[in-house]
């Protein structure tokens, strides 16, 4: 979309591309709007003076203010870990990473605050780039040392106003096998710079360790131009048109709770694990299939049928997930290392019971509006919608769903074979994390979750929940998403047979009050009963029920008598249960809301010797003997005594 609309001088929006699928449409629209406009002059970005203070970009900002709050995290570490193996020629490995050192002003800026106010300084080109080496070739724990250099790289924070923001550690396990470690702060990266910096490395190291010269041409560009474009092209009626968007689609929005096997801890913890997840070809092919049809991508098709699941979980039909944008809407950037990349809260509505082909539309829309306006930076999307804030919990989003276009890749260089190593820092940012992307003809990633609050068989029935709801999906887009059968047969017999087995002993020898007596002598003072405001303990609910059964002991209740209740749902009415049973009679609850009439029959019917009121006695038939000195105060506040008929 951004190369269409420089190379014809439109601006473009995304979803005219998807509403015009064919070549020939989207020419049709592109002469339509140059008839009524004519072509634009996108604004360029051009390099600015390197004499004066140097801004963050608003990325930077929030990182640099985070890093403030959080001093010695390592939570936004980029790690890279190559195993090479081959004769690695070491001097062209070193000359090459000076060289891309050099090359990209990101890597080299640091971030200081003489007055309290964050801005760039960019270190000199010819400093180079720290790499330590350590050499384990005769080390016959070889492997155990490298483990334990990379949890110690893993565990050095960086300092924002010193720099180096990326360093690197050359590992020498035999003459021919290598492992380099490569550590830059997000402030300086991202994933997308990652391609870059692999793609540069290849071709730098391929011309060095052939005795050329560096092949790259010259950027026009470098990050802190783009930086200081972007607050001034931020600014005026855009800002407010995209301000205003995301305050009408995030308006109003609750928080995702998910079920959790932990307590939430007061404060986020970032520690983190995955589970892998494959959605293998043949589902990945009818995945294809069903987007085609519906207009979406994969990465739509994927996401709608995410929401479904954290909808099933949460209860809740109203729901965000936070997706991360490359946010290179410019040609000039696409080349630069940099911390570019923007989070998108994608609103999803899943209210109605819409079917498939309903809930993919939904999601289309949503996702391009949201691209449409991707500009605006998440944190100021956060000061604009303020929602609750809280040390447990990240702002706004809980989940994440990131869609990897911008792989690594190969690190392409003669005489080494390369491939990537580890697992990288265990740590997520949010509670769930879901890495999807094209592998070959299949979909993969990780599932990561915090474990503070998941355990990992929780989170690999997530991952079955989301294969099983693609799918019903490809097999049917007209069917309800509310209704498709997500449970696996075993975990569906395991909730609705085995957790349902509830048969136990139980002491039938043993009259209901007895075991309440019983309890009482383990723990008089734990609290029995709560009714509104008043509070009973096991001993004090007790005592009230022995002092009320005695007086109807004393009244002639004998074993078997039936005595009817006609009370409110109140402690008064436990009591009075209680009481009945220790004396030997069996009570018959009477709702009070009856009419009276209907009290006498009911009591005549079951040949009741005793009624037991509350403050408002009905008449009846029964003369009523008040009782209220002996038992004030068991009630609830609305009813402080009974009132006894004989």
């Amino acid at each position: 979309s951004s190369r269409l609309s420089q190379a014809v001088g439109v601006e473009l929006p995304l979803s005219t591309l998807f509403a015009r699928p064919v070549l020939a449409d989207l020419a049709a629209s592109i002469v339509e709007v140059l008839s009524r406009s004519g072509p634009q002059d996108l604004p360029s970005i051009a390099a600015v003076s390197r004499h004066e203070p140097l801004v963050l970009s608003f990325a930077q900002q929030r990182l640099w203010f985070l890093a403030q709050l959080n001093e010695g995290s390592t939570n936004y570490h980029i790690p890279l870990t190559l195993r090479l193996r081959g004769m690695l020629d070491r001097s062209a490995w070193q000359r090459s990473l000076d060289r891309l050192f050099a090359r990209h002003e990101a890597l080299r800026s640091v971030f200081v605050a003489p007055q309290g106010k964050p801005q760039v300084e960019v270190l000199p080109p010819d400093a180079g780039l720290l790499v330590l080496e350590h050499d384990l070739r005769h080390r016959p724990d070889a492997e155990a040392a490298l483990l334990d250099l990379c949890h110690e790289e893993e565990r050095t924070p960086y300092d924002l106003a010193r720099g180096p923001l990326i360093r690197g550690r050359l590992v020498r396990m035999s003459d021919e096998e290598h492992v380099f470690l490569l550590t830059q702060h997000h402030i300086v990266s991202d994933g997308w710079s990652m391609g870059v910096l692999v793609r540069e490395l290849s071709q730098l190291y391929r011309a060095f360790e052939a005795g050329q010269d560096d092949p790259l041409p010259p950027l026009a560009i470098q990050y802190p131009d783009y930086a200081a474009w972007q607050r001034q092209w931020l600014s005026g009626e855009r800002l407010q048109k995209q301000a205003q968007y995301w305050r009408n689609a995030l308006s109003g929005m609750a928080r995702l709770v998910l079920p959790t096997d932990h307590a939430r801890p007061a404060q986020q913890s970032f520690a983190g694990a995955t589970v892998p997840i494959v959605i293998d070809a043949d589902l990945t092919r009818e995945l294809k299939r069903l987007s085609r049809q519906h207009g979406t991508t994969l990465f739509m098709t994927v996401l709608a049928a995410w929401a479904a699941v954290l909808s099933r979980l949460s209860g809740q039909d109203d729901l965000a997930i936070g997706v991360p944008s490359a946010n290179r809407g410019r040609r000039e950037v696409e080349e630069l290392i940099g911390f570019f990349v923007n989070t998108l809260a994608l609103r999803l509505d899943l209210s109605g019971e819409p079917s498939v082909s309903e809930l993919l539309e939904r999601t289309r829309r949503t996702a391009l509006a949201a691209q449409e306006h991707q500009d605006l930076p998440f944190e100021q999307v956060v000061e604009i919608v303020q929602p609750p804030r809280a040390l447990d919990h990240t702002p706004l989003l809980q989940v994440m769903l990131a869609w990897e276009n911008s792989a690594v890749g190969t690190l392409d260089v003669p005489g080494l074979s390369v491939e990537a190593a580890g697992e990288g820092i265990d740590q997520v940012k949010f509670d769930l994390e879901l890495s999807l992307g094209e592998h070959g003809e299949e979909i993969a990633g990780t599932l990561g979750y915090a474990t503070a609050l998941f355990d990992q068989a929780t989170i690999e029935r997530q991952r079955g929940y989301l294969l099983a709801l693609l799918r019903a999906m490809a097999a049917d887009a007209g069917q309800p998403v509310g209704r498709i059968d997500i449970l696996p047969a075993e975990e569906r017999s395991y909730l609705l047979e085995e957790l349902n087995r509830t048969a136990a002993p139980y002491p039938s020898e043993r009259c209901i009050h007895e075991l309440f007596e019983a309890q009482v002598q383990k723990t008089p003072e734990a609290v029995a009963l709560i009714c509104e405001d008043e509070r009973l303990s096991y001993g004090e609910l007790n005592a009230r029920a022995n002092r009320l059964a005695h007086h109807l002991i004393a009244l002639g209740v004998k074993l078997g008598d039936r005595i009817a209740t006609v009370l409110d749902r109140s402690a008064a009415l436990v009591v009075a249960q209680l009481a009945i049973l220790k004396a030997g009679g069996v009570y018959v609850p009477i709702d009070r809301a009856l009419p009276s009439a209907r009290q006498e029959w009911l009591m005549a019917d079951c040949v009741a010797r005793l009624a037991l009121y509350g403050n408002d006695p009905v008449e009846a038939t029964i003369p009523a003997l008040a009782i209220e000195p002996l038992i004030v105060g068991m009630g609830c506040s609305s009813d402080p005594g009974l009132a006894l008929s004989a």
